[in-house]
Formats: C-alpha cells, structure tokens, sequence
C-alpha cells in the first residue's frame, strides 16, 4: 500500500442470496477490515448465519439489519460505502450520505464508492477491474463508483487472506485434529491409509457415485449440514442402503462399507478452515470456501454456483485454465458439476497427490500477491 490510510468508517452491503457464501465473504471482509483498526458497519438482509459462523462477533464491527434508518446525527458518516455483489444501496442511504457530504461543505471528501464484485477467473475481470461509473441521477448524481474485482491474477484485487494465515495453516496438527474428531464422533482409528474428505455441495448428479467409490476404500466423510447433509441422506435412500423414513433421524455417524460418514454441525469460519487443513480431499462450493480451500493446499473440487443461462460453464474452465488443472482433475470437474455424464473417476493416491501439487502450485502463486484487503486498502487511499 503505497499510502498510509487513518483508521476509516466503513459501510459493508450484503444481500444474501447463495445461503452462505455472500454473508461469508462480507464477514471475512469486515473483520479483517476491523482487524487493521477500522470501524465497519455491516448492513445485512440476513444475519442469522453469522450466529455460528461468527458466535462471539467481532471488535469493530456493527451488524445493522437491511433497510435500517441511516446512521444518527451523532454517528459518524461513511467514508467508504462497500456494495457486495452488485447489491443496491438503499436510496435512504445514499441520501444521507449526499447530504451529510454537503454540509460538510465543499471541502468535504466524498465516501469513495467501491461496488465488490464476484469472484471469477475470467479475463473481463482484469479489464473491468478499478473501472468508473459516473451516477447522472438520484441522490448520489455526480458521485462516482468504482467497481474491484477480486481475482486470480496480479491484474484484479486479489483474494481474501488473513496476514497471518498460512502461519496458522503451516502450525496446525491435523493429527491431533483427526483425533479429537473421532472421538467426539465415537469413530475408531482408521489408520494412515484412510483418506480424509470434506463435503461442502449442492445437489451433484455424481455424488452417489462419489459414495460408491468412498466405500470400496477406507474413507472418513465429513458432511457439512443444510443441503449437503440432505443430499447425503437422499444419495443413500437411493442407493437402497436407507429407507426414506430414516432421512431426519440422522446420526451424528454411520458406516457404509469402508465408508465411515460423520454429519458435522454448523461451526465458525476458523473451524471449517481447520477441517479443510485436515482432509485430504475437499469439496467445496461457491465463492468463499474455494478461496479457503485454496488457501489449505489440499486436492479439492470445486461445485460452482449454477446459473440458468450455463455462463458458469465458462466460469468454470477459465478457473480451471488458471489452475492449470491435470487432464483428470479438469475431467472431475466436468462430472462433478453435470458439464458431462462421463464417470466419476475417483482419483488414486499417485492422481490424488498430482492435485494436490497442482492446488499448492497455485496458492505459491497467489502469495506472490497482496490480499484483497490491503488492495482495498490502497485503493482507498488513492482516491481520498
């Protein structure tokens, strides 16, 4: 960051849409934006995951429910106004932010505008990224938004990441990890040859296939809850090894063949990073758990949210093309987000340790980079 910045007011817009992943990047982004000192306020339509993604908050940080009266003569005014996503500020907003701006006189500095757009490999994103918006009507006319891209690349705002983070991710002792997990789940030693999974998905056409595989080999399966824990339910009634009158009753564990299947609760942000550090394979979804897949080094799939017009598709190859991904992790990705009906090629050790080189090839890469917060951070103050 080229310039020092104050500690600042910030103004973080989160319209949740995909259950978890936009509340779960804002949060990400605000603490850390809390960590480096200054004060945010979270304005969200649906707060209630953050009661155990984030349990005990965070210093710095104010949840304010969507659609709540602006800010009180006597709280402080926004110095930056952060859209997630392509969420709309609210035109109350936005008011009172012109007119506080204009009683300050003319020497007041505007909020610096700053619309935090969705994750994506593509190559729009390096040439859209920082771009301007003039706004020619409304409350905010005259006013200027910026859009920044978070990416992959040296081009685009980067990804989000913890200072810290990978001398957490290198301190941590997935031994004692597994450990403690099997027995709070009542599981006995499956040995070094049992193969650690994370399941975190929507609703593959390829999982009972996946299922199959994990029970031809030893496999612990951990199942994160919501629509995972649901599709695991329903992959098993159909596969005849559970009646349909059993999904509800679920066990805390269960055991098909070689296939030990733990169902998980809901945990914080930092207790799902650690259970990615601990497995050997993960499967992830969406936006902010492929980032903190990336970040654990381990193999991974990623299920990419779908849209009706397949532009994910797209989305999809160009991570893939970033990645560099092996033949057969590319072919995996295929199966795994319906792009083909080709089998699921469970991978071998030798193919499982080729991606998970693959995956560690890619995150030296992305060290190479600053975080998207302190990219946030410098753009800010550039244009303050």
């Amino acid at each position: 960051m080229s310039h020092p910045l104050p500690p600042l007011q910030w103004d973080v817009f989160c319209r949740v849409i995909d259950n978890f992943g936009d509340i779960g990047v804002c949060w990400r982004l605000v603490a850390q934006l809390a960590a480096r000192g200054h004060r945010v306020r979270l304005w969200v339509d649906d707060a209630s995951a953050l009661q155990w993604m984030a349990p005990t908050g965070c210093p710095g940080v104010e949840l304010r429910a969507w659609g709540s009266p602006p800010p009180g003569p006597d709280e402080p005014a926004p110095d930056v106004m952060v859209e997630a996503f392509g969420c709309d500020i609210t035109p109350e907003f936005i008011a009172h932010s012109a007119y506080v701006s204009g009683a300050r006189g003319q020497k007041s500095q505007k909020p610096v505008w700053i619309n935090l757009e969705y994750l994506s490999a593509e190559s729009y994103v390096e040439r859209h990224h920082k771009l301007s918006s003039l706004l020619s009507s409304g409350p905010g006319a005259g006013w200027t938004r910026w859009f920044f891209y978070p990416g992959f690349t040296p081009g685009t705002g980067g990804l989000l990441r913890e200072p810290a983070l990978m001398a957490w991710r290198a301190a941590f002792d997935h031994g004692a990890w597994r450990a403690k997990h099997a027995s709070a789940f009542g599981l006995g030693d499956g040995g070094p040859e049992q193969r650690w999974v994370s399941l975190f998905c929507y609703e593959p056409a390829a999982l009972p296939e996946l299922l199959r595989h994990c029970q031809a080999q030893p496999t612990q399966l951990l199942v994160t809850p919501g629509r995972p824990t649901a599709a695991v339910q329903a992959a098993l009634a159909e596969g005849g090894t559970q009646t349909m009158s059993q999904i509800g009753r679920l066990r805390l564990s269960d055991q098909r063949g070689q296939l030990s299947i733990s169902y998980v609760p809901h945990r914080p942000q930092t207790a799902f990073d650690e259970m990615l550090w601990a497995c050997d394979f993960n499967a992830v979804r969406g936006e902010d758990s492929l980032v903190r897949a990336l970040w654990a080094g381990q193999a991974l799939v990623w299920q990419i949210y779908p849209q009706h017009d397949n532009a994910h598709h797209d989305k999809l190859w160009a991570f893939l093309d970033w990645l560099q991904a092996p033949a057969s992790l590319r072919q995996f990705h295929a199966t795994w987000n319906g792009l083909d009906t080709a089998p699921l090629q469970w991978p071998s050790d030798d193919t499982l340790a080729e991606w998970t080189a693959c995956i560690q090839a890619a995150r030296a890469r992305l060290l190479t980079q600053d975080n998207l917060v302190a990219q946030l951070l410098g753009f800010v103050a550039e244009k303050r």
